[in-house]
């Protein structure tokens, strides 16, 4: 595999090792320290993304539950928009490691983006503890009212594009996330200029989408499932490996040819650097108890999201995977911030 992008030389093998090795010596610790603290007064749950979408559902689903596991007494979410996510890493990055904050964040921000700007406000190494994966989730890719009912595939989708140039673009929950380079290799396999139209969250660009001025949006598929139901667009296919479960009638997009098309991402819970082993390990362990409660399961679910939680250092080890998987593709669709 080539060498992750020059911009993002900060982030050495031995950081993504120190980091692994430290969250590993969480992972065997009991729930001793859980019973031994009193509980915060509150906690802020930060997403950089808006009320309504997948990032700020699940924030809420988890901070409904947070209070019943003996960690706080009430926690809040807090939707700091903005720079595609990075306004709340940015904020939690200078908060006090108190336990009093936390960051949920798609993995994009910290795997993609240091592949695509060369000064990055943060380090997603050295500047946040990783505490817990949240749950994991496919991608659709669907159209709008202003797309021929005809097109009922991805491939009839980019024959369309060819063309209708003119149409030929596509919106995203933000520049640099994964649905933006879901919809970008798609447009590179197809050789077509498929041109972005990066927004504050997925529902946003939906919204623009279904009123007819957006033909198609790359985004979690459980953002799309309402909409689909209510006849105002049409998923054409989700990018897992296989059909998503919440999406089961919907192809893949490797079962519509597209065979290297197959991507999902996690959102993860995170503190500032520097937090505490025992309080990593108390949260890590109120996590894992609220997205287990029946509710947050099934809530979740209805957003076509799969809730699931994790040591840290796992959430460690998936973060290093992706960052690694994602460096190249960066470099073949030739994306960069900056520009």
């Amino acid at each position: 595999m080539s060498q992750p992008h020059d911009s993002a030389s900060n982030f050495s093998r031995r950081q993504w090792l120190q980091t692994a090795g430290a969250s590993a010596l969480l992972a065997g610790l009991g729930q001793q320290a859980m019973a031994q603290a009193s509980a915060f007064e509150t906690v802020k749950i930060i997403t950089g993304f808006a009320a309504g979408g997948t990032s700020d559902t699940i924030c809420r689903r988890v901070a409904d539950k947070l209070p019943g596991t003996g960690y706080t007494k009430a926690a809040f979410v807090e939707n700091k928009t903005g720079a595609g996510g990075q306004i709340a890493i940015q904020f939690v990055k200078s908060q006090n490691p108190d336990g009093q904050t936390l960051l949920q964040t798609p993995m994009s921000m910290l795997g993609i983006y240091p592949h695509i700007y060369k000064k990055l406000a943060y380090d997603p190494v050295n500047d946040l503890t990783p505490v817990s994966l949240g749950c994991v989730f496919d991608f659709g890719f669907a159209v709008g009212p202003s797309v021929p009912a005809s097109v009922k595939t991805v491939p009839d989708f980019l024959a369309w594009c060819k063309a209708n140039p003119k149409d030929a673009n596509f919106g995203s929950p933000a520049a640099g996330s994964t649905p933006h380079f879901v919809g970008a290799l798609l447009g590179h396999a197809a050789g077509i200029d498929l041109k972005h139209i990066a927004f504050r969250g997925t529902q946003p660009a939906i919204l623009d989408m279904i009123g007819g001025q957006l033909p198609a949006v790359s985004g979690p598929v459980g953002e799309f499932t309402q909409h689909v139901a209510a006849g105002k667009c049409r998923l054409l296919a989700t990018t897992g490996a296989q059909r998503n479960k919440f999406a089961p009638n919907t192809q893949t997009m490797v079962e519509q040819g597209l065979k290297d098309m197959v991507f999902n991402e996690w959102f993860g819970f995170y503190l500032p650097a520097k937090a505490s082993r025992d309080l990593v390990t108390r949260l890590n362990t109120a996590l894992r108890s609220a997205l287990a409660a029946p509710d947050v399961v099934d809530g979740l679910a209805a957003m076509g999201l799969e809730a699931k939680s994790s040591s840290p250092a796992e959430l460690a080890a998936m973060l290093k995977a992706d960052f690694e998987r994602w460096g190249p593709l960066v470099k073949t669709i030739g994306f960069t911030a900056d520009a």
